[in-house]
């Protein structure tokens, strides 16, 4: 456990030509890693993933959907500006990262042009610093009654990742097939690789699936900075498990199902709802509001059983989250493994799936 506290034990060497630029087509002719066991992996497709699902067990997904987050325009002098929009606090004012910081002093105006040229410009003043993020809190200018939601899609564009380079990809791309309820400025990628084809063999074969949302901010992907890992401190992310969701897995749990979550993302709002119903000793309610859980090595699971997800960035605390399921040293090798394959890594890369039968030895609460 000594190690595990360190950030430099999460990090590794990712040649280049590793990080994947466009998502593979079919999106389920992606490649899946399988840890079987404690042991063992298998190298499939995708499309390969009911052969290790069993009848009655439930994939939980999140159905947030990526909104229009980033926005480029000007100061009154001409200034390039860029922000990336992360909460909504009061309407029309947002928490938003902005770049140069440096510049954007509080008063500062900004004006953000129409995608299309055609449509008046868009006008915001910086109002405070946000110590949270280190972003700003923006005021956007608006029509009465009218609200960002309903002009952000002129004015702003899908945010992917900084480490995609030529956008080769198009927007829809970035959605998973499921998406529904806008306001993640980052996809849960896990999802990606699903299609309506897949959903429909799995449903055949009696597995079933339940929806979450976590609206992917900047809690996902900040980045570790302190050496002990403890002295990390997670953003606020808001969460939202419906009763629907938690009447089907009372079922799955009951008639002997495993609960696979679809991404990390999905993690925190199983665990972070279990956590808010003091699951097991507490019957498991349905949960809406903000969750700050950490999760890394040496921590009590309390739902989760399996988990499908994607390879992730070094020193994340995503990294550090699937290491809490099968333990540092295993992932870090099963990470060699898939880097000496040749697997695809990151956002648009291939997707790895961690049966319960993997997890042995990862204590659940109880």
């Amino acid at each position: 456990m000594d190690q595990d506290k360190y950030l430099s034990s999460y990090d590794y060497h990712l040649p280049p030509q590793c990080i994947a630029q466009t998502p593979a087509v079919p999106r389920d002719h992606s490649r899946l890693l399988v840890v079987k066991d404690p042991f063992t992996v298998d190298h499939q497709h995708f499309y390969d993933l009911g052969n290790y699902l069993k009848p009655g067990d439930l994939l939980v997904l999140n159905d947030t959907k990526v909104m229009p987050a980033r926005l480029h325009g000007q100061k009154e002098n001409g200034v390039a500006v860029e922000i990336l929009l992360l909460t909504e606090c009061t309407e029309n004012q947002w928490i938003a990262l902005v770049k140069p910081g440096k510049r954007l002093k509080l008063g500062a105006k900004v004006k953000f042009p129409a995608r299309d040229g055609e449509k008046p410009d868009l006008w915001a003043t910086i109002l405070q610093r946000d110590d949270a993020t280190g972003g700003r809190l923006l005021e956007f200018v608006l029509e009465p009654r009218q609200r960002l939601w309903d002009v952000l899609p002129d004015y702003g564009e899908i945010p992917f990742p900084p480490y995609i380079g030529d956008r080769q990809a198009t927007d829809d791309q970035y959605q998973t097939i499921y998406a529904e309820k806008l306001g993640a400025v980052a996809a849960p990628t896990a999802g990606l690789h699903f299609t309506e084809e897949l959903f429909t063999k799995l449903a055949e074969q009696g597995v079933q699936t339940a929806k979450v949302t976590l609206h992917v901010g900047i809690g996902t992907f900040r980045p570790v900075e302190a050496e002990n890992i403890l002295d990390h401190v997670m953003h606020q992310e808001w969460i939202d498990v419906p009763p629907t969701t938690v009447e089907v897995i009372e079922k799955t749990r009951a008639s002997g199902g495993k609960i696979f979550a679809v991404g990390t993302t999905v993690v925190r709002c199983l665990e972070g709802m279990a956590q808010e119903s003091d699951f097991p000793r507490q019957p498991l309610q349905s949960f809406r509001g903000q969750t700050d859980l950490f999760i890394y090595p040496g921590y009590q699971w309390r739902l989760v059983d399996g988990l499908i997800t994607n390879f992730h960035l070094p020193k994340s605390s995503l990294l550090m989250l699937v290491s809490a399921l099968i333990s540092r040293p295993r992932l870090m090798a099963i990470y060699e493994t898939a880097i000496a394959k040749g697997y695809r890594f990151y956002s648009f890369g291939d997707a790895m799936v961690i049966l319960p039968e993997a997890c042995r030895g990862q204590e659940k609460i109880r």
